[in-house]
């Protein structure tokens, strides 16, 4: 490294240098950053000529930012860095051409040349994300390069680039690159050219890998012996909801798990990350225009608390979950849970241990990782003192809570379950404190926002006014009621308020209009247009829940299935027909749960009917590798 990596960390924003081209680099010291200069969440959202770079500082915004101010192009937006290695074309922005992309693996045979970008993979220095950079110079021994959000000290003066990396030509000629950090490894170089000899065949994955299997183990009497824990608090709740030792209600399906296949987890964490980002920056739009927040049937009242949790860029979710369809057609998202708790526990422990208890062999869990995510999320949370975890007496709600108690407790947080208000009071203060007098600060509820809203308009008599002007810092004669937690300006809610845009359905017609066509995206509107009534719909309710009131019609307008519940006075969106795979009877549906932004496993859920609602069973998902998937079940799964 050619910079003093010991040395000052310059303030969030400073110049450090300005590479070749004339593109200023700064620093992306977020702990330095001054929320006066930078207030809220757009502040950080960077544009040049009206386009998008990216967020500052990071990677991906600065090598945006050099190819469209030196070559007039820019890449597509990817979720991590290391998605930029599969991108296959740029656009021009004068006339919105395509140019090819290629991809050149480290020791390429064709060496990496100036305005390249150097690619590394995730994990070490760049756990998770990757690590982007704009390539300077190439030398036989050595190669630079000009980045961000990699040190954040002030190049020395007459410097033009970042750093330089070691490399060495092998004996037949291959460009070797090596990283001056150990434990992160480069991946290669994509460059600008129609060229693709020595480049990597970027070619779709066979559709069949997205097909899963449905498969069983042997019957040895596995059902009749108890397999969870009940001395752990989350299972005992667990068994007491299922009304026994089982994953599924179905006896028959004592012995049954899905499979998939290594590729389509793969593609699935890929989908997980982009879609988030999507998702987010569709939230940002809606919060900047209130003629598209007016869709969302928020009241008004709410609308400037639902500014302030988004413009509060420490007011980060924990984790959310995403509805997907996936077979051989494709994977196409149906929505993002991702305000309120659900399948956590069966993903992250249940799953795993009806595998050991069965005998299931096949692959490994979808869902190895859930809860050190969690974990590391909560650890990563700014929480600083007793963390509630509000909750009805529902039984589901009784393990999704304990569930996360433990994650949270892990974490090294301490934390306290409240069911319902009962035994809140104000102390002297004037802050809402729970029965041993523990001041409320931090909450994590098990129910949507939209449900903890319907109880929030009735305390207010459904009077858009008093909602208004409701003061949730002046102490009561009566006891304190919901609102007087969850909108409280002194409580940090998981997750935050703003959860409620990218979790209400109105957030699809959005999503389709600023990314049309978008391989993850389904075609959604506002109003029933002619495509849709060709290609077959689904009707949903906004702001509706566990599939209650959704309507499926095929191209002729012939309803194929609805459901009834709660929400048939909500407005409507609706979204092209993509049904749901037929695996041997079982219509199933992929959950994926993203943690702090990212993917972090899988869980599916089946019904014999079209639509998945909150009756709907889970069976064990397994991630196989592609000769298992193709060969039929091993060993004894027969």
């Amino acid at each position: 490294m050619t910079f003093d990596s010991t040395g000052s960390v310059a303030k969030f924003g400073t110049l450090l240098g300005m590479a070749p081209g004339n593109v200023p680099v700064y620093s992306s010291d977020y702990d330095s950053a001054d929320e006066t200069e930078l207030p809220n969440r757009n502040a950080y959202r960077h544009y040049v000529d009206g386009v998008y770079m990216g967020h500052k500082w990071q990677c991906v915004e600065f090598v945006r930012r050099w190819w469209y101010l030196n070559r007039g192009y820019i890449f597509d937006d990817v979720a991590m860095a290391y998605d930029i290695f599969r991108l296959t074309s740029v656009r021009v922005l004068a006339d919105g051409s395509r140019l090819p992309l290629k991809s050149f693996r480290n020791g390429s045979l064709r060496h990496p040349e100036v305005g390249a970008l150097l690619i590394w993979s995730e994990g070490g220095e760049f756990e998770v994300t990757g690590h982007v950079a704009i390539v300077t110079e190439v030398y036989p021994d050595k190669l630079r390069l000009v980045e961000q959000n990699v040190g954040h000290q002030i190049w020395p003066k007459g410097q033009n680039y970042s750093r330089e990396l070691p490399a060495r030509i092998s004996d037949d000629g291959g460009y070797w690159l090596r990283c001056s950090y150990g434990d992160a490894s480069i991946l290669g170089w994509v460059i600008q050219t129609d060229d693709d000899t020595y480049a990597e065949r970027i070619e779709p994955d066979d559709p069949a890998l997205f097909d899963l299997t449905l498969r069983h183990v042997l019957n040895k009497g596995q059902a009749s012996r108890a397999w969870l824990n009940v001395a752990n608090p989350d299972e005992e709740a667990f068994v007491d909801m299922m009304g026994g030792h089982k994953l599924a209600s179905c006896p028959e399906d004592d012995y049954r798990y899905m499979v998939m296949s290594e590729t389509a987890e793969r593609e699935l964490k890929r989908a997980t990350n982009e879609l988030h980002a999507l998702f987010m920056h569709a939230t940002n739009h809606v919060l900047q225009n209130d003629e598209l927040l007016a869709n969302f049937n928020i009241p008004q009242a709410l609308w400037p608390k639902i500014h302030q949790s988004w413009d509060n860029r420490r007011n980060q979710m924990i984790t959310g979950r995403f509805d997907f369809s996936m077979s051989a057609r494709g994977i196409k998202v149906y929505e993002y849970n991702c305000d309120s708790a659900s399948c956590y526990m069966e993903a992250g422990l249940v799953q795993d241990k009806w595998a050991k208890h069965y005998g299931c062999h096949d692959g490994k869990s979808s869902a190895t990782a859930l809860v050190e995510n969690l974990i590391d999320a909560w650890q990563h949370s700014d929480v600083d003192s007793v963390l509630h975890i509000m909750q009805d007496t529902d039984l589901e709600e009784n393990y999704h809570a304990l569930f996360m108690k433990k994650a949270i407790e892990r974490a090294g947080i301490v934390c306290k379950v409240i069911k319902g208000v009962a035994g809140l009071t104000w102390d002297t203060d004037g802050d809402v404190v729970d029965p041993e007098g523990n001041k409320i600060r931090w909450v994590w509820k098990t129910w949507a926002w939209e449900t903890a809203l319907d109880q929030i308009r009735s305390e207010c008599d459904d009077d858009e006014q008093r909602l208004r002007e409701y003061k949730t810092d002046v102490p009561r004669s009566v006891a304190p009621r919901l609102v007087d937690v969850l909108l409280r300006e002194g409580v940090m809610v998981y997750e935050p308020l703003w959860t409620l845009i990218p979790s209400n359905k109105a957030i699809l017609p959005v999503l389709w209009s600023l990314f049309p066509n978008h391989p993850y995206l389904l075609n959604s509107s506002f109003e029933l247009t002619e495509e849709l009534q060709e290609t077959g719909y689904v009707s949903k309710p906004i702001a509706g829940r566990c599939g209650f009131n959704i309507s499926l019609y095929d191209g002729s307008e012939t309803l194929m299935e609805e459901t009834e519940g709660r929400f048939s006075h909500q407005d409507q969106i609706y979204q092209a027909l993509w049904k749901l795979p037929d695996i041997e009877g079982y219509k199933s549906q992929i959950c994926t749960f993203s943690v702090g932004g990212h993917f972090a496993g899988s869980c599916i859920r089946v019904d014999p009917s079209l639509v998945i609602t909150k009756d709907s069973d889970l069976m064990p998902l397994r991630v196989v590798e592609y000769n298992n998937l193709l060969g039929g079940e091993p060993n004894d799964n027969s």
